[in-house]
């Protein structure tokens, strides 16, 4: 029998995240120019009512809500993506040697993991924080904590894949080491990596919004998702949208990268 073609919904379930983070992350860079005004600038009273020309209200310092709202998610994205990137490489490319090596290089690449594991990322990233720029500290704080993670996960299927027939063909071929890992090993782990890239992505946000909440991250007057939330607590009373604003698009990012990592990981057939 021919294989089944999946229905509508069942299709648009497994497109639809990933679509859906795609465009996130080309818009959300572009939102500072659609913000009706400049994010910085005091246009009215502090936490002033959403109402006319300011449909959020203002924050703090009197500033417009949409327009900070619109900007605020350039700096936070594109240091979250910086960081998990370099977690998903760093990781990958040490769960390839141990799985592929095994033996002592397994070993050593196994108590690193756990060693780097055994700190809680927030409190590796606020000790970072202390010595490092928020941004770098960002940075570094995703690969410590999240590289052992994707060279676990990424060890154990290479070690698998190590005995496959097409890996045994190429090794007979000739193939170098580095030839065989990426023609042969690192495409059958492309599902693996991609869901494993979403996680990374919603842990270096957490840890982005976490010191930026703390005021370790972006100082003000920039605008930022996260900061905001910090800024604008005091006057949750008098206008709320200036703390909810900024918490939907942060909380909503999260929940799409996530998302979009569960549906990476699924294999075609598979229930959703």
């Amino acid at each position: 029998m021919g294989r089944s073609v999946p229905s509508f919904p069942a299709a648009a379930r497994r497109t639809v995240p990933g679509a859906a983070a795609v465009v996130l992350l080309v818009c959300v860079p572009l939102g500072r120019y659609a913000a009706p005004s400049p994010p910085e600038r005091t246009v009215a009273a502090p936490w002033a009512a959403p109402g006319g020309r300011h449909p959020l209200g203002t924050d703090v310092l009197g500033r417009d809500v949409l327009s900070r709202v619109l900007a605020g998610g350039t700096q936070l994205l594109t240091v979250s993506l910086l960081a998990a990137t370099a977690a998903v490489v760093c990781g990958t490319a040490l769960g390839l040697a141990a799985g592929w090596s095994g033996g002592r290089t397994a070993r050593a690449v196994r108590a690193l993991c756990d060693l780097l594991l055994a700190v809680p990322a927030l409190v590796l990233a606020l000790m970072l924080a202390t010595a490092l720029p928020g941004a770098t500290a960002v940075v570094v704080a995703a690969v410590l904590a999240g590289a052992p993670l994707t060279a676990r996960v990424v060890a154990t299927q290479c070690a698998q894949l190590r005995d496959s027939g097409h890996v045994h063909a190429a090794v007979e071929r000739g193939e170098r080491t580095p030839a065989v890992l990426l023609h042969e090993v690192l495409p059958a782990l492309r599902r693996l990596v991609a869901a494993d890239a979403g996680l990374r992505l919603v842990t270096a946000l957490q840890i982005a919004a976490a010191l930026a909440v703390l005021g370790l991250g972006p100082q003000p007057p920039a605008p930022d998702w996260a900061l905001m939330l910090s800024e604008n607590l005091p006057g949750a009373a008098l206008n709320p949208l200036a703390l909810l604003a900024p918490a939907v698009p942060l909380a909503g990012c999260a929940w799409v990268f996530a998302a979009a990592a569960r549906t990476a990981a699924r294999t075609p057939g598979e229930a959703l």
